[in-house]
């Protein structure tokens, strides 16, 4: 199991609309996600910053982040949702969320 947790900046503006769409992700992305083995997902709010947590269950998972990529409804998406967030000026290049280091876990 691969476990990724990142985070990204969601300006105050942003915060109603943003909490509004992920009360109700449309349910082909959803669908999405689980086709490419995302599972145990969350998004946090802390003030102006957003923390996801995400546990990948394949075993390719550069084809499963391609196939969400490429995907229409997840560009539509991300389409929606990205012009709400501000990615932090530290994201290692290619990065839209700053990917984080895991520094402990207790399974």
């Amino acid at each position: 199991m691969k476990r990724i947790a990142s985070v990204i900046g969601l300006p105050p503006e942003s915060v109603e609309r943003y909490e509004s769409l992920h009360a109700a992700v449309w349910p082909a992305v959803l669908a999405r996600l689980s086709a490419s083995n995302i599972v145990n997902y969350s998004i946090y709010r802390y003030g102006e910053l957003l923390f996801s947590y995400m546990e990948y269950a394949g075993d390719d998972y550069e084809a499963d982040m391609a196939a969400i990529a490429a995907d229409p409804a997840t560009q539509e998406w991300w389409a929606v949702c990205m012009p709400l967030q501000r990615p932090v000026d530290d994201r290692a290049e290619g990065e839209w969320w700053k990917e984080i280091p895991e520094l402990f876990h207790l399974q």
